[in-house]
């Protein structure tokens, strides 16, 4: 990769230790997915259009591993961006996962998906200890 190339994903390490990696656009959405479609991983994606697709890298993540990594991909999403408030967050793994033919980019379908709300507050911690 030189210099000048982003890495394909975003990538943070949680406390725990597990790793979380972030879709950039569309396409670095699909690819994302299509890594990880029909495993065991956690997938966070914000309710609504305009985030990133969040893999948590570990198997069963804690409770506090989920609201980390959701404060993570809602500060990348456009919900985060357009309103600053509590984002909504949907909850699902690999193996629920598929793309749709003919779908744009960065579109999957979600056979079963469980919601939790992202506090703003923890969006903001998260924004204020990755702050340079």
């Amino acid at each position: 990769m030189s210099e000048n190339q982003k890495p394909k994903f975003r990538e943070f390490v949680l406390e725990s230790g597990a790793k979380i990696f972030l879709g950039r656009d569309a396409e670095s959405n699909d690819e994302l997915m299509k890594k990880y479609k029909g495993k065991e991983n956690t997938i966070l994606h914000t309710k609504y259009p305009g985030s990133p697709f969040g893999v948590i890298e570990k198997i069963n993540p804690s409770s506090g591993d989920i609201i980390a990594s959701g404060a993570i991909v809602a500060k990348y999403s456009q919900c985060w961006r357009d309103y600053k408030k509590d984002i909504d967050m949907d909850i699902f793994i690999g193996k629920d996962i598929s793309k749709p033919k003919n779908a744009k980019k960065g579109l999957w379908s979600v056979k079963k998906t469980k919601t939790i709300k992202i506090k703003k507050k923890d969006i903001i911690k998260f924004e204020n200890e990755n702050t340079i």
